[in-house]
């Protein structure tokens, strides 16, 4: 396979350190490689596959180097000055942040989900959020058999999901020091705050999850809502999804078919306390399944519980996943 030359914006974020780890791990097939980060990184070593790398500061110029892909993971305003500069230098930029994700003409891509969409036009592919991400994987396969009409999201999010502040924030508050990067201490609490409220009285959060799920399952007409909670956990999203379905379904064949379907595990043994753990997760790439039930209070309802890890299959590894899609156009 042709090596490529591959960029890391971000590099020294919590999800660029990942980015390199799933490289790695996938041996993906890089040439050389690019750290880009903020001016206060500058001069930082980072070893990746036997290779000590130095990282320099992101500017336009960065791009102006022979790259082939770009993986992005530095914020919304970032993305949005950087992305098109390096698209229109011929690199193919996958960004995790949610500048691109609505856009009309920027794919939104859960490989397991809809590869299908990418073109060779594709210059600039967006990653969905962590929590949609890893909803969307078992949906896509009930929205295929059974049509799906109606879904409520309860999400029991982990603080990695707001980087090392996040981490940082519980760390402090169990040890009796509150820095005070959430409104309220994290320990022992949950918030049902993530991101910021909006007029319609959601948070951001919710709302990147109504819109994300259906453009990804290509269905405007999904009625879907959401509630967003942050737990004291440090990896690994927690979701309970309730499924109102257009068709009957066997429980049974509904396992079945989420058992076959790529990059889902299910963990689905309630006699002997088997069910998916944030815990278990974590440093994993699939999506883990289990309470998997009949809401007998809709016709045709389901309940799943879905976790992930949030860094790896959330953010980095789905944008490697991406990365490895466009090594063909390349």
């Amino acid at each position: 396979m042709k090596k490529v030359n591959v960029a890391i914006v971000g590099a020294t974020g919590l999800v660029g350190q990942t980015f390199l780890k799933v490289l790695e791990e996938r041996q993906f097939p890089i040439n050389h490689l690019f750290l880009l980060a903020s001016s206060r990184s500058v001069g930082k070593k980072i070893e990746f596959a036997g290779k000590v790398y130095t990282v320099e500061e992101l500017t336009p110029d960065s791009f102006n180097k022979d790259i082939d892909i770009a993986l992005f993971s530095a914020g919304g305003s970032v993305s949005k000055k950087y992305a098109p500069i390096a698209a229109a230098h011929g690199i193919r930029v996958v960004d995790n942040s949610s500048a691109w994700r609505m856009n009309d003409k920027i794919p939104l891509v859960v490989p397991e989900v809809n590869a299908n969409v990418l073109t060779e036009d594709d210059y600039i592919i967006a990653n969905p959020n962590c929590s949609t991400i890893q909803c969307v994987v078992p949906l896509q396969v009930l929205h295929k058999a059974y049509q799906i009409k109606r879904i409520v999201y309860s999400t029991y999010q982990a603080v990695s999901g707001s980087g090392v502040k996040g981490l940082r924030d519980l760390e402090s508050d169990i040890q009796g020091e509150r820095v005070s990067f959430y409104p309220h201490p994290i320990a022992y609490n949950c918030l049902p705050h993530i991101d910021d409220f909006l007029d319609n009285g959601y948070t951001k959060e919710e709302m990147k999850m109504v819109n994300e799920t259906r453009k990804i399952l290509g269905d405007n007409n999904l009625k879907i809502t959401a509630t967003t909670v942050r737990v004291p956990v440090r990896f690994g999203h927690s979701i309970a999804i309730n499924v109102e379905l257009e068709h009957p379904f066997e429980l049974e064949e509904v396992v079945e078919k989420l058992r076959a379907a790529e990059g889902i595990v299910v963990v689905d043994d309630v006699a002997n306390n088997e069910y998916p753990l944030a815990l278990c997760a974590e440093g994993k790439d699939e999506v883990f399944v289990g309470r998997i039930r009949r809401d007998f209070s809709v016709e045709n309802g389901l309940n799943l519980w879905v976790v992930a890890d949030n860094i790896r299959k959330g953010a980095a590894t789905n944008t490697v996943q991406i990365a490895q899609q466009l090594l063909k156009y390349l």
